[in-house]
Order: structure tokens, then sequence, then C-alpha cells
């Protein structure tokens, strides 16, 4: 008598774990991203194209990239925070490493962060008052030279 309610008390309880595994699923599976176009120009008046996914409200910037195996190379994910303040972010249950540009409300690039530890839940501080945050795969930062100073143009930044 004693084992079946054990083995029942598991099921309850394995039976309670999937339930809230497949809710938390379908919640995210709810958040969907629109795309835009933005531009980024280097101090070298270099420009890069890129496709960007708008995180801008709470559900899709707590969502971000979280869960993706692959980003195409000239794409990226811009949250958008409504206000300038400091931002802290990680990397929790992300699988791509990442670079990510913080930048003001006119796009100028303030501080940079390469190579995100995916997974990681150490944070990643802008350490000054931003409005945007631009997650790219990691190695782009260096690829492109990319460094405070420089200007997102575009998707929603500025007014545009």
């Amino acid at each position: 008598m004693t084992m079946v309610r054990t083995f029942s008390a598991r099921s309850a309880a394995m039976a309670l774990f999937l339930s809230l595994v497949l809710f938390a699923v379908a919640a995210l599976a709810d958040v969907t991203f629109t795309t835009d176009r933005m531009r980024l120009v280097t101090a070298d008046n270099k420009s890069h194209e890129l496709t960007v996914e708008l995180a801008i409200d709470a559900d899709q910037r707590e969502q971000g990239l979280m869960f993706r195996r692959s980003m195409a190379p000239d794409h990226g994910m811009l949250f958008d925070f409504g206000e300038t303040r400091r931002v802290m972010m990680w990397m929790k249950n992300t699988h791509l490493a990442l670079d990510m540009l913080f930048a003001d409300k006119r796009g100028v690039v303030r501080t940079v962060h390469e190579n995100a530890v995916p997974f990681s839940e150490a944070i990643i501080d802008s350490r000054v008052p931003v409005a945007f945050v631009l997650e790219l795969n990691a190695g782009t930062v260096k690829r492109l030279g990319i460094k405070p100073g420089d200007r997102l143009e575009g998707a929603r930044i500025g007014g545009n």
C-alpha cells in the first residue's frame, strides 16, 4: 500500500513538473518579435546593414535570444528600454555567445561587451545610462572593428 502511494505521489509530482515545463514553453512560444533594418556606422565611416528583431515590451526583453541555437551573421536583436538608464543583462538559457553594444538614445555606442558566455548568470553591466542594447553574434565586434563612439541608425533610434 505504501509503495502505491509513493508511486502515485511521484507520478503526481512528475505530472505537475511536466505541466509547468509545458506552460513555460507555451508562454515563450507566444512571444513574437518584429524585424527592422538598421545600420551600424563605425568611426572610419564604414556602414554595415543589419536586420534586427525588436525587443520592445517587457516579455520580449525578458525572452531575448534565450533558447536560440543560431542567428544569421548580419542579424541581431535590439533591446529598446524606452528610457535611458543603467542596464544589466545576463546569458541565462542563451545558447549563443554574443557581443553586446550599449547605446544611448542617439544611437551612440557607449560601451561594448564582447563574447558573453552562453548560459552564464554573471551580470553584464552597461556601466553608464543607455537606451538600447544591440546583441550580435560573438566575434562581430572584432570582425567589424566596433568601438565606443560608433553609431546605430534606424530601428527606433533617434526618432527614425
